[in-house]
């Protein structure tokens, strides 16, 4: 006992047993390097650049060259003179790559001729998924063979991603696919995405992919490009392009489409999209400026959303304001025209969202309510008013907010059931519309105002609410003030 606590004892006790001699030096067997290939491969599959696998090699030759063996490789900020050579290292055949990704580093200048070269290494990899990413701009040089990309065969892949980044203040810049030469196919491409490219002909590249099921695109334009195929496979759409002067898409098995365009109504625009199977559709069409005008009204965006599944009624959406300052044009036929072209899909709900900045509105609404497929489709109406504090009250009698006698006008409101105005200031102007919306909607069951600050704070304004009501015993009429809470509802005819 009297031992336990000696230095001898201690160390005795605490010291390791050695289950063998150890080297000095740390030059033990590689163990790690004695692992078969296969298993190798794995831990080079886990490294995050296929860069970073290659520069294993200086640690041991048994390492050296396993890395060309991979099946998914990612090549991140290699230099661009640096990829074909990297690509080329890989043996002749190829392994079974299943993925090849390329994310250039930044800023990243390059011409055309080795973007083109680029994408003929990598197809000889032939991989199953293939991504071309610049995170910056690829501003790509006039100088070789213009700006003409070409797609080369991809026979495995079933993705493909080209988001090339190009500038978009530069239009010079953007590399444009033209049409495809005979024998290039994309025979097993079921998902294809291409950013900041020019699709000449999409017809003949969608043809060349039988089994295309998703198409993103995101193109800009010089005032002639032509969106038009017929896929009777494609699924899911996704399009954001500028200045296009032709839309046609036929596409029986499309579920889901989202597209955008920025448009001007000076161009003859042809829109026709088939898809009798869509669930989900949203269209988004903005409009330049001066390139729809209603007296000193402008049409800023249009948009259509519908979703089957859902429950939500298809939608109608178009945001206009008054222009300032004011630009006195009247197009009113042209400005009808800009809304028709672009209404491709049925819907029961109308919303205007309205910045009036203290104009007079009615004119503007009756106007866009005259147009053939809004008049007679419309089941719901809802428009929201939009001001700023510091605008001006009203308008000069004579202002062109008001180009046309519309307040003694009837329009054919077939199927309108409910409305609903948001921000009614309750001027003179604004009773008018509302007495049109009367006599113009014979189906009409509920209407419910929304007043704005002012208005709330005036009870003479919805007791001339509630007075121009008394004719239409059928419709109910609710009030609320700008606080949310409700002021009155009532049928006033039946009180």
């Amino acid at each position: 006992m009297a031992g336990f606590g000696s230095k001898s004892s201690m160390e005795l006790r605490l010291r390791p047993r050695p289950s063998s001699p150890q080297p000095l030096g740390g030059g033990g067997p590689d163990l790690i390097s004695a692992l078969p290939d296969d298993l190798l491969l794995l831990v080079l599959a886990r490294l995050p650049c296929a860069g970073a696998a290659a520069r294993t090699g200086v640690l041991s030759r048994r390492w050296r060259g396993l890395w060309a063996r991979l099946r998914r490789i990612v090549l991140r900020d290699v230099p661009f003179h640096s990829l074909q050579p990297a690509l080329a290292s890989f043996p002749r055949p190829p392994p079974a790559v299943s993925l090849l990704e390329i994310r250039l580093p930044e800023p990243q200048p390059a011409d055309i001729a080795r973007v083109n070269s680029l994408l003929r290494a990598a197809a000889l990899l032939d991989p199953e998924e293939f991504f071309l990413v610049s995170p910056s701009d690829l501003v790509l040089s006039r100088h070789f063979h213009g700006h003409d990309l070409n797609l080369p065969c991809f026979h495995r892949a079933t993705s493909i991603v080209l988001d090339l980044h190009s500038p978009v203040h530069s239009f010079d810049s953007y590399p444009i696919i033209r049409s495809l030469p005979a024998g290039i196919e994309f025979p097993a491409l079921e998902t294809l995405s291409m950013s900041s490219c020019v699709v000449d002909d999409s017809a003949t590249l969608l043809s060349r992919c039988p089994r295309l099921r998703t198409l993103r695109l995101t193109v800009v334009d010089f005032n002639r490009s032509v969106l038009s195929f017929n896929s009777p496979t494609l699924e899911e759409l996704d399009v954001v392009a500028t200045w296009l002067n032709r839309v046609n898409i036929i596409a029986p098995m499309l579920k889901r489409s989202t597209i955008s365009l920025n448009t001007n109504n000076e161009q003859a625009v042809s829109i026709s999209i088939s898809a009798p199977m869509v669930e989900k559709l949203s269209w988004d069409c903005y409009f330049s400026k001066n390139s729809s005008l209603f007296g000193l009204w402008r049409l800023l965006k249009l948009s259509l959303q519908a979703a089957k599944r859902q429950g939500k009624p298809p939608s109608l959406q178009i945001h206009a304001c008054i222009e300032s300052p004011p630009i006195y044009f009247y197009q009113g036929a042209r400005f009808a025209q800009a809304i028709e072209k672009r209404l491709i899909a049925a819907f029961s709900v109308l919303e205007l969202n309205l910045e009036n900045k203290g104009h007079a509105y009615g004119a503007f609404v009756c106007h866009v309510l005259e147009v053939n497929q809004i008049c007679w489709a419309m089941q719901s109406l809802k428009v929201d008013l939009r001001r700023l504090a510091m605008e001006e009250e009203g308008c000069p009698p004579d202002c062109l907010c008001q180009p046309t006698d519309w307040k003694s006008q009837t329009i054919p409101l077939t199927a309108l059931e409910e409305v609903e105005v948001s921000g009614f200031h309750g001027k003179d102007h604004e009773f008018d519309f509302l007495k049109l919306i009367l006599r113009s909607a014979p189906m009409l069951k509920r209407m419910t105002i929304k007043l704005s600050r002012e208005a709330s704070t005036s009870n003479g304004g919805c007791t001339k609410v509630y007075d121009i009501f008394k004719e239409y015993s059928s419709v109910l009429c609710n009030v609320y003030l700008s606080s949310g809470s409700m002021h009155g509802s009532r049928n006033c005819a039946s009180t």
